[in-house]
């Protein structure tokens, strides 16, 4: 009988957002930035077995470091696709996980572009051809998401000098004023 009483006038429950399997959900990776990942994964995937692929070098310095920066590629956008994709990404926080990323991000063009531009001086096999497109490709679409967060960034900070928030607290102008002009 109490529970009918109150029944009526409580909240349903809030419904948790839709997972799947795995508890992965995409509703961080909204837009541009999951296909993105998704590219910057499997471009850096191809180009860690082609380079795996290789027989034999003549030059392996090369070969060693762009066999690192592709690794390396790989594996830290896996880990970001991990990340915001699970409840990871909450307990970190929206800031740090972007500010995160976009570090990460900036370090691997660096290092990438780095590997691809020494690894294509060097080639003398196919794999090493193949290597190197798809390292040129993985750092594009890293140099795609730098350009698409430095804009943004950019927009936030003008948004923000634009339209300065008011504390909720704060007087208007027309409060500050004197209820009775002085002659």
């Amino acid at each position: 009988m109490i529970s009918a009483v109150y029944n009526a006038t409580t909240e349903p429950e809030a419904k948790s957002p839709r997972r799947l399997p795995l508890g992965c959900t995409l509703r961080h990776l909204r837009g541009w930035r999951l296909p993105v990942k998704v590219f910057q994964t499997i471009f850096s995937l191809v180009a860690v077995v082609c380079e795996e692929l290789v027989q034999e070098c003549y030059n392996c310095s090369p070969l060693y470091y762009f066999e690192f920066a592709s690794c390396s590629a790989f594996l830290l956008s896996l880990l970001f696709l991990y990340v915001y994709c699970t409840d990871l990404y909450e307990s970190l926080g929206e800031d740090k996980v972007r500010k995160l990323n976009f570090l990460t991000v900036l370090l691997i063009v660096a290092i990438f572009l780095s590997a691809s531009i020494l690894l294509s001086a060097n080639c003398n096999e196919p794999e090493e051809y193949a290597a190197c497109v798809f390292g040129f490709f993985a750092t594009s679409v890293f140099v795609a998401e730098l350009v698409i967060e430095i804009c943004l960034r950019i927009k936030r900070k003008w948004n923000v000098k634009k339209h300065p928030e008011k504390p909720p607290n704060a007087p208007s102008a027309t409060e500050n004023q004197p209820l009775n002009k002085k002659r």
